[in-house]
């Protein structure tokens, strides 16, 4: 049996009326960049978020940028974020000329670890990026206490959590302001680039549509610097439809990530995700630890040759990345962001998956570890819906 890490191809075919329709009008009105298309995309996403505004923009990397520039990080300033997740988060603050702090992510949750935050923050700290990854919330709670009383700003990197939760409250209105990726493999993906800004805040809005528009109020009247960041049509068009279908797509997954955990439960070599106490995860990614690089290098062989598709995110660290080295930075600085870069291996994940996919997938890492590895005791393999 084959499985793929991800199938766009069926979640395509699932709504291809909608989405042909939508396309078509598009191109019918000739509103390829902007347009009623992406207006209705903001306006139905900013509403499905309970916050006043979302600004499109032409990639989530882009977001990231425009999230921090609109609140006046520049050069010489500081932005702390985890060491753990994919770099798109570091550009946004070396786009806006200031030095990413990388601080270590919590051993459960892998996200920023609010206890390891306060060391970092010097007189020259901005901002924390609190990053959802994987698609489970960061512990917004402790990290707002943190950033209000050093008086800086708290924003939301929501790249792979789309209607993810905090105590019942989704992501991305849990900040000032909050950015959002939608690479066509996200949750919600789009079929090329995109991402977007949301904020309450009106006057960063308004700056925030001049800003991704060259800095223009009206045509030709420039009044702050800005950049090309503006959404196709075609993509405002395809996320419409598709966030209509979102709610549906996050419980599929949910219950792609039971079924994992209960078919994998009993396999001691591997840590499964902990879901945190009050949050709803969305499994942007099913990842899991092995117990040593060795072993998750040969899992991987094993699958690859059963036809079993994986990933790894993310192998590489920030601050083991060439291009930060000038940050002085070394290995063995961040323990627990090494270990899963080591040993964590990315499962085939997406709503779509057939009980027969998970079962197959299941029964294969069984297999490789009853031939291959003696039983070792791994500890909390809990798992909550």
């Amino acid at each position: 049996m084959k499985v793929p890490f991800l199938d766009l191809k069926t979640q395509y075919l699932s709504i291809k009326n909608e989405i042909d329709y939508a396309i078509q009008d598009v191109i019918n009105n000739t509103a390829f960049i902007l347009g009623k298309s992406v207006t209705n995309f903001e306006e139905n996403f900013a509403k499905a978020h309970q916050v006043s505004h979302c600004i499109a923009t032409s990639s989530g990397t882009d977001a990231n940028h425009l999230a921090l520039w609109v609140l006046g990080v520049g050069q010489g300033d500081e932005v702390i974020m985890p060491a753990n997740t994919f770099i798109a988060t570091a550009w946004g603050a070396t786009l806006c000329g200031a030095t990413p702090v990388f601080v270590d992510c919590h051993p459960k949750s892998y996200n920023l670890d609010p206890e390891k935050v306060e060391a970092a923050i010097t007189s020259r700290t901005k901002a924390i990026v609190a990053v959802h990854l994987y698609g489970q919330p960061a512990n917004m709670e402790a990290l707002k206490v943190i950033a209000d009383k050093h008086k800086i700003f708290l924003v939301e990197d929501a790249a792979q959590a789309h209607f993810a939760e905090f105590k019942g409250i989704r992501i991305g209105g849990l900040s000032k302001i909050s950015s959002f990726s939608f690479y066509p493999g996200k949750n919600l993906g789009a079929f090329g680039e995109g991402g977007a800004v949301l904020t309450d805040d009106n006057e960063l809005a308004a700056k925030l549509r001049m800003m991704r528009e060259h800095g223009q109020s009206e045509k030709y009247h420039h009044e702050m610097y800005g950049h090309n960041y503006r959404m196709e049509g075609i993509q405002g068009a395809v996320l419409n439809v598709k966030l209509k279908h979102l709610d549906k797509w996050t419980e599929g997954r949910r219950l792609v990530a039971k079924m994992y955990c209960d078919l994998l439960r009993d396999v001691p070599q591997i840590q499964l995700p902990v879901e945190m106490p009050d949050v709803k995860h969305v499994y942007h990614l099913f990842v899991i630890q092995t117990e040593s690089n060795k072993q998750r290098d040969s899992l991987q062989k094993f699958l690859t040759e059963k036809e079993i598709a994986t990933g790894l995110h993310y192998p590489i660290p920030l601050h083991q990345q060439k291009c930060f080295e000038h940050l002085g930075y070394k290995t063995g600085d961040f323990p627990v962001t090494e270990i899963l870069a080591s040993t964590g291996i990315s499962l085939p994940m997406f709503p779509e998956l057939t009980a027969a996919q998970i079962e197959y997938v299941a029964d294969c890492i069984k297999e490789f570890y009853a031939s291959t590895f003696s039983v070792s005791e791994v500890k909390d393999k809990s798992f909550s819906v």
